[in-house]
């Protein structure tokens, strides 16, 4: 039985399942103001209970056949009898206001039959097989969707299974999660009768999980008062405030934002265009955004123009004529027809500024953009109809399936994955708190839906699932780019995997996955290979890997001395020293400048020092090389992190034929490793066949010529 549901005429205990069912209540006072309230209705004609209901209904379908609705209100109304909620009023009208609710967003006659039946399997003696039998496949389906799983049996675990339940079956029909919306919506409006702590607990799980959900599916007309709802339960004292500010601007003189209304009017008549121009208010939520980004409210600023035209091109043209008329707020502008939100929502979005300084946002969209803003998924009426049944006017016979929308997808897909309630509920908030898509491309042409703010790692985890374990790395719009790198919308994505199956993700990987399904299966791999305990930290920041007899004298010297024997100084009795800030070999066009001791260092003529050099006056010495090939040069190898990457390598610079003077690995970071070789190479020719090699390495995505800080000494 739902929170709101008592039934004070049956006594005793009640009996536990997975769907309790509670004998028939025995007729009491109540049940006089109830026929009083809901009048009656003869086998064969509406009942006036539901009148309003079927009202609201043919104003969307005028030709619609009501049966179904009168036998779900007569069912709905026998096993709810004598069951009253908490305010005192009958049961029956909980049902009757959610059906209502949907009734007037144009919800078809398979939601409003189940929508009146919603609670029947959870609070009474009805099963879904009587539903099923009465009222078909499709009834029974939305009504198990919505149905809440018992405490008795789930315990703590109840509430985030329910949800978990209701966004699997919202996977397979999207129906279910717009009933539970509109049923949220009016628990929501008649909170006021439960204890504070229980209506802030109703409030968060709202704000947390409902309202996101009612974002994704586009239902704004009951996200917007769930939010109010929310907001004037756990910020009572701002709620207020907002309260007083929206008193005070409808007394205050004068009406601008109508005013610039009129003048719309006007500029659109004297245009040709047929539109109807209307005032939106900002509901409560809005205002409070708008005050705290702006601080002192202009009277514009409590209202929004809402322009509402026949055909798309006409957005178009109300747009070029209110930015030819008034002074457009080119920052204001966003195009939501050519790049509809994910969540199905299609606008213009603009702001105009009068003479007198007055600006004025403004909402253009036709009727059709209007109905699916306000009511999303429910504006679609049936999805799952064949195309001839029940047309959408103005789609011309064209059908969005909103059932498996991208974050719908990934949602489903990461729950099965979830290893408890906990993990499922909280990851599920965390997941509802994304509240913007974007689509990156994979180089087949394919697209990925991700939330913002999605990194490379997201990326691998949605188009690999666990095999992403082994991405090495990615390319970004065709550059090299590591794993935390942050996508932006339409950018370019190709995945780079290892070749080592054994390899998986390291624990930084988490600080960069936004999604859900990425962060489980990083958690899930790093909980099965728990990392070894780590040795004793070394006496510096690089780690020596191989280290030859020979050793380094100074600054300068990222190769011996020895090796700056073929480089020929026009200076008698100077030595050569090559300069370990551009490591030089034949053929670089080198110089070089006089040191201490009568030694002179050859540098590239490209290296930075060279023109520090020449900026503070030093003069130059001719260097050139003589006729030895023998050259010893540093090179750098940047890398994705992988294993026996330092092995292959070194394979691959012994299979050149060149000896490796000394090595050093520097510690990961964000999965790059930086390795650095001093070798010695038999020819200086051969050095960019050595290049080519290393870069062919797995993992291996730059080799270059090692760049050191200049020493002082020069």
């Amino acid at each position: 039985m739902s929170a709101e549901a008592t039934n004070p005429a049956t006594p005793g205990p009640v009996t536990s399942g997975a769907q309790r069912r509670r004998g028939r209540a025995r007729l009491d006072l109540r049940r006089l103001g109830r026929a009083a309230l809901l009048g009656s209705g003869t086998r064969d004609r509406l009942p006036d209970a539901i009148g309003h209901v079927a009202e609201a209904h043919r104003a969307h379908y005028p030709d619609a056949d009501l049966e179904p609705l009168r036998r779900a209100y007569v069912l709905a109304e026998s096993s709810h009898r004598g069951q009253m909620r908490k305010s005192g009023e009958p049961y029956i009208t909980h049902p009757l206001a959610v059906t209502l609710i949907l009734a007037q967003l144009g919800a078809e006659i398979t939601t409003l039959t189940a929508s009146l039946l919603h609670d029947t399997v959870e609070d009474t003696d009805v099963t879904l097989d009587q539903v099923r039998t009465e009222f078909g496949d499709d009834v029974c389906y939305l009504v198990d969707g919505v149905t809440k799983l018992e405490k008795v049996d789930y315990g703590a675990a109840a509430e985030p299974e329910t949800f978990r339940k209701m966004l699997v079956a919202t996977g397979n029909d999207v129906r279910v999660m717009s009933i539970k919306l509109a049923d949220r919506l009016h628990n929501m409006r008649t909170l006021g009768v439960m204890r504070p702590e229980k209506q802030a607990r109703i409030a968060k799980v709202t704000r947390d999980v409902l309202i996101p959900l009612a974002e994704r599916l586009g239902v704004q007309a009951l996200k917007t008062e769930l939010e109010d709802l929310v907001f004037s339960i756990l910020h009572p004292e701002e709620h207020a405030e907002v309260q007083a500010l929206i008193a005070a601007n409808a007394a205050a003189e004068g009406d601008s934002l109508g005013d610039i209304a009129d003048q719309v009017r006007a500029v659109l008549r004297d245009a040709g265009i047929t539109a109807e121009v209307l005032i939106r208010p900002r509901h409560s939520v809005s205002v409070h955004r708008v005050h705290r980004k702006r601080g002192d409210l202009r009277a514009a600023d409590f209202g929004r123009l809402l322009v509402l035209v026949t055909e798309d091109a006409d957005c178009y043209g109300v747009l070029g004529e209110l930015h030819t008329c008034f002074t457009p707020v080119v920052s204001e502008f966003k195009d939501f027809i050519a790049v509809p939100k994910f969540n199905l929502y299609q606008s213009l979005h603009t702001a105009v500024t009068r003479s007198d300084g007055e600006v004025a946002e403004v909402l253009i969209r036709t009727h059709q953009m209007h109905q699916v803003a306000e009511a999303g998924v429910v504006a679609l009426r049936n999805p799952y109809a064949p195309p001839s049944e029940e047309p959408v006017a103005g789609a011309e016979d064209e059908r969005v399936d909103p059932t498996r929308p991208g974050w719908l997808s990934r949602l489903l897909d990461w729950q099965q994955a979830a290893p408890d309630p906990d993990t499922f509920w909280s990851t599920l908030r965390e997941d509802l708190a994304q509240d913007r898509e974007i689509a990156v491309f994979r180089p087949d042409g394919g697209t990925l839906g991700l939330p913002a703010g999605a990194s490379c790692v997201d990326a691998a985890y949605a188009q690999y699932g666990e095999d992403a374990h082994a991405c090495i790395g990615a390319r970004v719009n065709g550059r090299l780019a590591t794993l935390s790198t942050v996508l932006r919308d339409g950018d370019t994505v190709q995945l780079l995997m290892g070749q080592d199956a054994a390899s998986g993700p390291s624990r930084e990987w988490l600080d960069h996955a936004r999604t859900p399904a990425a962060r489980i299966a990083i958690r899930r791999w790093l909980t099965t290979h728990p990392a070894p305990a780590a040795p004793a930290p070394a006496p510096s920041a690089q780690r020596p890997v191989q280290q030859a007899p020979t050793a380094l004298t100074g600054p300068d010297d990222a190769a011996p001395r020895s090796a700056a024997a073929n480089a020929v100084v026009d200076r008698e009795g100077a030595s050569a020293r090559l300069a370990g800030c551009c490591t030089p070999v034949p053929p670089d066009d080198v110089t070089g400048f006089a040191v201490r001791g009568g030694v002179v260092t050859v540098h590239r003529v490209g290296c930075p020092a060279v023109k520090r050099m020449k900026e503070v006056g030093r003069p130059e010495i001719g260097v050139r090389w003589g006729d030895s090939a023998e050259c010893r040069v540093t090179l750098t190898a940047e890398s994705f992190g992988r294993a026996h990457l330092l092995a292959d390598l070194t394979e691959a610079i012994a299979l050149e034929g060149v000896a490796i003077i000394s090595a050093t690995v520097e510690p990961p970071t964000q999965q790059r490793v930086r390795h650095t070789y001093t070798l010695q190479l038999p020819d200086a020719a051969d050095l960019p066949g050595l290049m080519r090699a290393m870069r062919a390495v797995p993992g291996v995505y730059d080799v270059s010529r090692a760049q050191h800080p200049a020493a002082a000494a020069h």
